[in-house]
């Protein structure tokens, strides 16, 4: 078990990794689910599979422009010998053609999409076709059998599972639904994230900062990214460096959310309480005090009444990466999404150090230098806020390594989607 009790160590720390393994050992992580309107579900997870009722197209239809016919009455047709075809009239989008071909010789004209008339299994394309008179066709060009049509289950089949459970719900996906005549889609509820930022420093944005005070930055970072991963954020604002007042609103949050997160009182010093709160509202309180991680060391990752409730660090850069690295992924295992990073592999601009034991996430600005993209490292403490809004994106570095050379390659991955 990793939970450390009640006489802990702070900073006996745990990897990114058996943080993650924590965060899968320790929550059952299925929220509820709901039927929401089509039009609304962009951006939402999937909380079954999507199994279709029906083929698609349904029907063989036309993938050109062209004249339907038996691909047997083309053969050995070419420019020199065209085969002479009599022409039966012409198939009208979204309707059903009015005749059928029985006679060898005979065709159609078809547009793109229409469907194929009885009697005929292929569709040369108009461009290979000579028009003699309004009864007859010379075809130039020989086919295969089925060219240029998509039969009625080429597109999907029945029965056919066509999205998975956790599937992330965006603009193709989302029409596959349409095209299935699914209108009412079953999605995992939206996570309530409870947000408190903490620290008699702290103020609201619309609030003057007295000299040592600062705007709350934390809570507008976190509200936003909860959106942007598909959680419903609530905003329970700045409580001072008070025991009683954080234990009472973290336990108002915690009965109300699935999740709730702490952003400052993380660290040890005398007025930081988060850590003996969740400690106290209820078993098995803390997980793990500290990650090996840079910026971010002073995390925490609490249980209370089986919902995760995390202590961030409330220097704002090291509160963005945090968020990035675990409480993206808790939120993506609520609701069985596995989000998949596919970084870009740049050169580093210089020589970088760092000590070893802590795997690092660096923010880094991109330029294109011809055909190489290079990485240039944005050197700020955790402290400054200009780091992640200058930044494309991060690089991790090993916990093993002892830094970066000039030119080496790197992979940066996007601070935001």
């Amino acid at each position: 078990m990793y939970k450390i009790g009640e006489n802990m160590n702070f900073y006996n720390v745990v990897s990114v990794e058996e943080a993650k393994d924590i965060i899968n050992c320790d929550f059952k992580l299925n929220l509820k689910t709901e039927l929401i309107d089509i039009k609304e579900c962009n951006g939402r997870v999937l909380s079954r599979d999507i199994v279709s009722p029906l083929n698609i197209p349904g029907f063989k239809r036309s993938m050109v422009d062209g004249y339907a016919v038996k691909f047997r009455d083309l053969q050995g047709a070419s420019e020199s010998m065209p085969s002479m075809l009599d022409l039966k009239g012409e198939v009208k989008m979204g309707k059903m053609p009015v005749k059928s071909l029985e006679f060898p010789g005979e065709c159609m004209y078809i547009p793109t999409g229409g469907m194929l008339p009885e009697g005929t299994d292929s569709v040369i394309m108009i461009e290979y076709i000579d028009k003699m008179d309004d009864a007859t066709v010379l075809a130039n060009k020989s086919i295969s059998f089925g060219e240029n049509v998509l039969n009625e289950d080429e597109d999907v089949e029945l029965g056919e599972t066509v999205l998975k459970q956790g599937t992330l719900l965006r603009p193709y996906s989302i029409s596959m639904l349409s095209s299935l005549g699914i209108t009412k889609v079953p999605v995992f509820r939206k996570p309530k994230v409870g947000i408190i930022s903490t620290g008699d420093e702290i103020v609201s944005p619309e609030k003057q900062p007295q000299p040592g005070e600062i705007r709350d930055i934390n809570s507008y970072l976190i509200y936003s990214s909860v959106i942007e991963d598909g959680g419903q954020p609530i905003l329970y604002g700045v409580i001072k460096d008070n025991y009683e007042e954080l234990f009472t609103t973290v336990k108002k949050a915690v009965n109300e959310c699935d999740l709730v997160l702490v952003s400052g009182g993380s660290s040890v010093g005398k007025k930081d309480e988060t850590a003996k709160v969740i400690d106290e509202l209820g078993n098995p309180g803390i997980l793990f005090h500290g990650i090996s991680i840079k910026p971010g060391k002073p995390t925490i990752l609490g249980k209370i009444k089986d919902k995760p409730i995390f202590g961030l660090p409330g220097h704002p850069l090291s509160c963005a990466v945090v968020y990035r690295t675990l409480v993206r992924y808790l939120l993506h295992a609520m609701m069985g999404f596995e989000d998949v990073d596919y970084p870009i592999p740049c050169k580093f601009s210089m020589n970088y150090h760092k000590a070893k034991g802590r795997e690092e996430y660096l923010p880094v600005t991109i330029n294109r230098i011809g055909e190489e993209y290079i990485a240039t490292p944005i050197l700020t403490k955790s402290a400054a806020i200009s780091g992640f809004t200058k930044a494309w994106g991060y690089i991790k570095i090993n916990k093993n390594v002892e830094g970066i050379y000039e030119h080496e390659k790197v992979y940066v991955y996007k601070f935001q989607r």
